[in-house]
């Protein structure tokens, strides 16, 4: 386990493997870096790859108060121990922190990719997620972690049995110990729908995938808006590219996904609509 301390003073934990460009994966909800261990020793045959627990996280600090901008901190400390080129991969809502902290200002990045980012072109989709926001609050607030969990399984299924494969899903070792990180999550979704203006500032290759399992219609509006939006998102990025993983859930294989990945950033095509998988 190796260490980097970000500006704010905060001790922020990862894995390093591999040889070759620097790559560094983001979790989403619930993840503690736990969930791209197999994704990592797959890339780590080409690149030199960081899998770290963002704060809150693992073995990560956590100095209050929290503000999105402390983790594209983190990032870029992260990013100064990679030599050139570098890559960002994230996943699900951390595949919107990723994006965020790019248009932020984010810099020393080549190529950015993303999978499964939860966004939703809905007002309906805008209207839960700031009702979520406002019930996570107040329930963090009174120390209900476990009710806390219980809004955000809620949030992503549609149905009783959906929640239950919620539940099922590899999140981390112990997400109730680090339930409260779902505030920091909601933040950087914000209104669950992409900002354009935001995305079209953006300059690097962005390759956006999503997969193609789980879409039935009682998945819930988080899965089935996906892939409309992912097609938003790629019209509005500089350099998007569109990527479908054929047959993939919200957790891919981890050697499809990371095939995928290698092709892009090994490719140095940068046309749009592209599809991969």
């Amino acid at each position: 386990m190796d260490r980097v301390t970000s500006q704010d003073g905060t001790s922020i934990a990862y894995e390093r493997s591999g040889s070759g460009p620097g790559l560094v994966l983001v979790s989403g909800a619930l993840g503690d870096g736990t969930e791209h261990v197999r994704l990592a020793a797959e890339l780590s045959r080409r690149f030199t790859v960081l899998n770290y627990a963002r704060r809150g996280r693992g073995d990560s600090g956590d100095i209050l108060p929290y503000a999105v901008e402390r983790e594209f901190e983190d990032l870029a400390a992260l990013i100064q121990t990679l030599d050139e080129p570098r890559y960002l991969y994230g996943k699900c809502s951390g595949g919107a922190l990723t994006l965020e902290a790019v248009a932020a200002g984010l810099t020393g990045i080549e190529k950015i990719a993303v999978y499964d980012v939860p966004y939703n072109m809905s007002a309906e989709w805008s209207r839960r997620r700031r009702d979520y926001a406002d019930a996570l609050q107040t329930t963090l607030a009174a120390g209900e972690r476990g009710a806390a969990l219980e809004l955000f399984f809620r949030m992503v299924a549609k149905s009783d049995e959906g929640v239950v494969q919620a539940r099922s899903e590899p999140f981390s070792n112990d997400a109730l110990s680090i339930a409260h990180t779902l505030a920091y999550d909601a933040a950087c979704l914000g209104s669950g729908q992409p900002n354009l203006a935001r995305l079209a500032t953006i300059r690097q290759p962005t390759l956006v995938l999503t997969g193609t399992a789980g879409r039935a219609p009682n998945a819930g509006m988080w899965v089935t808006g996906m892939d409309r939006a992912a097609e938003v998102m790629v019209a509005s990025l500089s350099l998007g590219r569109r990527g479908v993983l054929e047959g993939q859930k919200h957790f891919p294989d981890p050697a499809v996904l990371a095939a995928a990945l290698a092709e892009f950033f090994a490719d140095c095509s940068e046309n749009n609509g592209d599809h991969v998988g």
